[in-house]
């Protein structure tokens, strides 16, 4: 199976050969990864509990000192989810692996020393094995970055759920006044799952009225009014991939205000679009769209970045903010979502999904990005 075929799984020998890379560069010759979701990305197992040792020494053996570890819960699932490693059944999983390298002295063993806790890491150490632990964080992270072609099918899989939940919600007249925040998020949710998600991505967010001017507001039984912008920032998960959509309409007929308000965030958010090139640092990318708020003179009510990564987690990199470092590459697949909050007012947010590459972004999120007015 090939990770630049579509059609297929992905090339998870592929992808520690990657990783081996790293480990060589880093100088050392082993990583002790217990991240679940880089285990994930590096086995295709999906089970609780694990931790991997990735060998790095001879590329034409590595394989066979690479190896998984799980517990007796697992035994099934381990065989069928990764039948191409050794599996190692325990409960003290971390501690059976550190065990193994040392028994294989393998010296140097890195560790994701940005998921390990002290605690944990003590217990590495007092085990005694005469292996060196160095602090390596974010290699498989780095990998995750640069989406191959199976992941953007995912991504673009996820996307459509949403697109379409969204529809679905439109369609049956759920978004109108009258109705509460929550009723609106429950049935956005079926909807999504209707349509094909496996979960939602993170906890959906209506906003309605001066809650709209919440950036991570919460639904609560607060109804639905005329004259309200109404926020929804909502997923899907399909395949394990995440999307990520924000759209925000108007219940009844729009103020100069509404207008005027989405107006300015629409084409901030084109200008971050269109700022999604490779190479272009991500805090160019965030200046492109905030550049546009604060010449309107509401620089102060665009309160967060601009967007971050997508893909196993809601949230990866890169995070794209003033504060953001690195550039852009082809392949990474990032949110585009600014917005603008008046304290006890209202806000707008516009967010869509897209890949960074060559000529322009591909979009994944198709909805419109249009003034849509509900009535």
């Amino acid at each position: 199976m090939s990770a630049d075929h579509p059609g297929l799984g992905p090339d998870y020998a592929a992808r520690r050969g990657a990783l081996r890379s790293l480990l060589v560069e880093n100088e050392v010759d082993a990583l002790l990864v217990t991240d679940l979701v880089n285990i994930r990305y590096l086995t295709g197992f999906t089970g609780s509990n694990a931790a991997l040792l990735v060998h790095s020494w001879d590329m034409r053996s590595a394989e066979e000192r690479t190896v998984i570890g799980t517990d007796g819960r697992y035994l099934t699932q381990v065989a069928e989810q990764v039948p191409d490693l050794r599996a190692e059944i325990a409960r003290a999983t971390a501690r059976r692996i550190v065990e193994l390298a040392g028994e294989w002295q393998l010296g140097r063993v890195g560790y994701e020393s940005h998921i390990a806790t002290v605690d944990q890491h003590r217990g590495f150490v007092e085990q005694r094995t005469g292996l060196e632990f160095v602090a390596t964080p974010g290699l498989v992270e780095q990998l995750r970055m640069v989406k191959d072609a199976y992941e953007v099918e995912q991504l673009r899989a996820a996307c459509a759920a949403g697109d379409a939940g969204l529809a679905t919600l439109l369609e049956r007249g759920g978004l109108r006044a009258g109705r509460t925040e929550r009723q609106v998020a429950r049935d956005l949710e079926w909807a999504m799952f209707e349509h094909g998600a496996a979960a939602v991505a993170f906890e959906t967010i209506v906003a309605a009225g001066a809650n709209s001017a919440v950036p991570h507001h919460r639904p609560t039984d607060a109804l639905l009014a005329v004259g309200d912008f109404v926020k929804l920032d909502f997923g899907a998960v399909v395949g394990g991939y995440h999307s990520d959509m924000t759209r925000t309409f108007v219940l009844g007929p729009p103020t100069d205000w509404h207008r005027e308000v989405y107006a300015l965030v629409q084409e901030s958010q084109r200008a971050g679009r269109e700022a999604l090139t490779p190479g272009a640092p991500v805090a160019d990318v965030d200046a492109a769209a905030r550049a546009v708020i604060e010449s309107a003179g509401h620089g102060k009510l665009f309160v967060h970045g601009l967007g971050h990564g997508v893909g196993l987690q809601i949230h990866e990199a890169p995070g794209i903010a003033k504060t953001g470092t690195g550039t852009l590459l082809s392949g990474v697949a990032v949110t585009v979502e600014p917005g603008v909050y008046f304290p006890g007012r209202g806000g707008v947010r516009i967010e869509d999904t897209l890949v960074v590459r060559e000529g322009g972004p591909e979009l994944l999120t198709n909805t419109s990005k249009d003034l849509t007015v509900v009535d």
